[in-house]
């Protein structure tokens, strides 16, 4: 992991296509500001982390359903 000190106003690079701010330092609380293209999803962490396990049953409930559809056919 990269640890960089930076200041209100101070930014970091990203490659070519992303860049981090440092808007807002107040207490405990910093408000970063993100400059990326479109394409590019950007999630704070506890919302990434509820997408891959709500993915993660929804793809095991498909693999369920799947094992009922091939029992299915081969009667």
């Amino acid at each position: 992991m990269l640890v960089l000190t930076r200041k209100p106003g101070e930014s970091i690079r990203i490659a070519d296509n992303i860049k981090v701010i440092v808007v807002e330092i107040d207490g405990n609380n910093i408000k970063l500001g993100i400059d990326a293209p479109r394409a590019i999803s950007i999630y704070r962490e506890e919302v990434y982390q509820k997408i891959l396990e709500e993915n993660k049953q929804a793809a095991q409930q498909a693999s369920i359903g799947i094992s009922s559809l091939q029992q299915m056919f081969k009667k």
